[in-house]
């Protein structure tokens, strides 16, 4: 009942368009083995989120170490992406509709910007994007809706015309506090009960859901 007044749709990265979480976690372990002597569960790299990386890593490691881990974090996520990381089958499908269609489409990611060109590039993703803002772009991040906002100004949008999709409660909030409409995808989500719980305007538990909601309501 939202679509005929969305001409943006913004995605979120990890756990919506790309199953690269495990590559996450054992890019952050490989660097806190290395500095720490120790790896963190997924719950305690979760906790780290919210800022890109170097954030997380600043966390957790002496100040004159985060420079290195970082770029040993970015390093070992690159030489790992293709052994570990995939594209959600369907994915590409739907980018290719919506660009048919003529929606703006936008990333809003919560990773660095080095990561998420490592994804987006290893991916051939990034030719579909307007616009891409990762964490390293905004001063506030999720579940700041600085984001968010930066987009519908780019495009000149106001919230209503646009469409949030993603799977994390960072997410959620950022769209609400953006006042923009939101779609929870559940198919890679960490996260999956308490997003569930959140009552957002849209859930969708596979990306053949997604791809037909989108057929069915921007025809």
């Amino acid at each position: 009942m939202y679509a005929a007044r969305f001409s943006c749709v913004i995605f979120d990265m990890d756990g919506t368009l790309t199953q690269t979480n495990e590559l996450i976690f054992a890019s952050f372990n490989h660097v806190m083995q290395k500095y720490l002597g120790k790896t963190l569960t997924a719950r305690e790299i979760i906790a780290l989120f919210g800022p890109p990386e170097e954030g997380g890593l600043q966390k957790m490691l002496s100040e004159h170490d985060v420079v290195p881990a970082l770029d040993e974090l970015c390093e070992f996520y690159s030489r790992n992406h293709e052994a570990m990381a995939r594209l959600h089958d369907g994915v590409e499908d739907i980018l290719n509709m919506l660009k048919a269609k003529g929606v703006r489409l936008a990333v809003f990611t919560g990773k660095g910007r080095r990561t998420a060109k490592i994804t987006l590039d290893e991916f051939n993703l990034t030719k579909y994007f307007d616009v891409i803002i990762s964490g390293n772009d905004v001063v506030n991040h999720k579940p700041h809706p600085e984001g968010i906002q930066k987009i519908l100004k780019h495009f000149s949008l106001e919230p209503s015309e646009a469409l949030m999709v993603g799977d994390g409660m960072s997410d959620v909030k950022a769209s609400r506090a953006a006042g923009v409409k939101m779609g929870a995808v559940v198919w890679d989500c960490y996260d999956k009960d308490r997003v569930l719980a959140e009552n957002t305007d849209l859930v969708f538990h596979s990306v053949q859901e997604l791809r037909d909601w989108f057929h069915h309501h921007l025809n």
